[in-house]
């Protein structure tokens, strides 16, 4: 199968497009830089350049391929404040890569988190649908391509998504904002639950999703389907030698920074449909175990 990955030089790709190349699908890797395009090739795939703004591009490319997994976002302007643009050109770019492949039948997994369903007091479901707006839109569109003739399906990704491959994510934040401000802390009680998945496992789901995900299919990649605050806090403290406390509410946009809003979020997270539909089951190491035995506390913190 040729298969187009956009985002394929990132922390997802890094995992997916060596998968894919194993089990011998060629794989074409959109990248919008010559550093990307490098990083496209070390994995084994072929660069196509080309960026979420190039519609026409997304479009040509999509045409020309077997299946497309979607894994791009514009990171950078989240980061900088700029999410609602960020939205947009995702988006946008899912529609054109949906149009390109209406009514052929070829299969398009699109990318989604599972914080779009936060705070239902309950284990959330694959089947629970988010807010209209913001991320939820993309995750929206690219499921309705089933009704235009689609194989369309979204992995739903936990926020905490750890490996030896992760090195900007949420988990490396926590560890640089603990020892920045010298102590572990988590919200409130910490009673807050937090998915979370090895990178190994997240990406082998795109890859099944790709072959054998039902038409209309949003999937959960959890392998730890819920995980109290606190115990990352305290799993952090111990191997940084420091202090582990709760962060009053009113100041958690000062101590967290950026993630002070998603760290409010309760996300338990069910994945028995993913597993019931797909077979897809996850093998590698739980968050607090790989805090053991990758390189977070070794490695040189990310900078902000």
């Amino acid at each position: 199968m040729r298969v187009l990955v956009t985002g394929a030089s990132g922390h997802l790709g890094a995992a997916i497009v060596p998968e894919l190349v194993e089990a011998g699908h060629h794989v074409i890797g959109l990248a919008r830089s010559d550093s990307a395009a490098a990083a496209v090739t070390a994995l084994g795939a072929t660069p196509r350049r080309g960026d979420l703004d190039d519609l026409d591009e997304i479009r040509a490319a999509a045409a020309d391929s077997d299946g497309v997994i979607h894994l791009a976002f514009k990171h950078d302007q989240m980061l900088s404040g700029n999410m609602a643009g960020a939205v947009v050109a995702d988006l946008a770019a899912v529609h054109a890569l949906g149009d390109a492949l209406a009514g052929t039948g070829k299969p398009l997994v699109g990318t989604s988190g599972t914080l779009l369903v936060a705070n239902l007091g309950r284990p959330a479901t694959e089947e629970d649908l988010g807010a209209p707006g913001g991320r939820g839109d993309a995750e929206r569109a690219v499921i309705g391509f089933a009704d235009r003739g689609v194989r369309s399906s979204v992995v739903r990704v936990p926020p905490i998504t750890h490996s030896l491959l992760d090195r900007h994510g949420f988990a490396r934040s926590l560890i640089r904002i603990a020892q920045e401000k010298g102590i572990a802390g988590y919200p409130g009680d910490g009673a807050s639950r937090w998915p979370a998945g090895h990178t190994l496992d997240v990406g082998h789901l795109y890859c099944v999703a790709l072959e054998r995900a039902p038409a209309g299919s949003r999937l959960h990649a959890a392998g730890d389907e819920g995980i109290p605050q606190r115990e990352i806090a305290q799993s952090i403290g111990a191997h940084l030698a420091l202090p582990v406390a709760g962060i009053p509410d009113e100041r958690l946009d000062e101590h967290f920074g950026f993630l002070a809003m998603i760290l409010r979020l309760d996300n338990p997270t069910s994945t028995l449909t993913t597993r019931r539909i797909t077979g897809w089951e996850p093998a590698h190491p739980g968050l607090i175990a790989d805090f053991d035995q990758a390189d977070y506390f070794t490695a040189p913190a990310p900078q902000s």
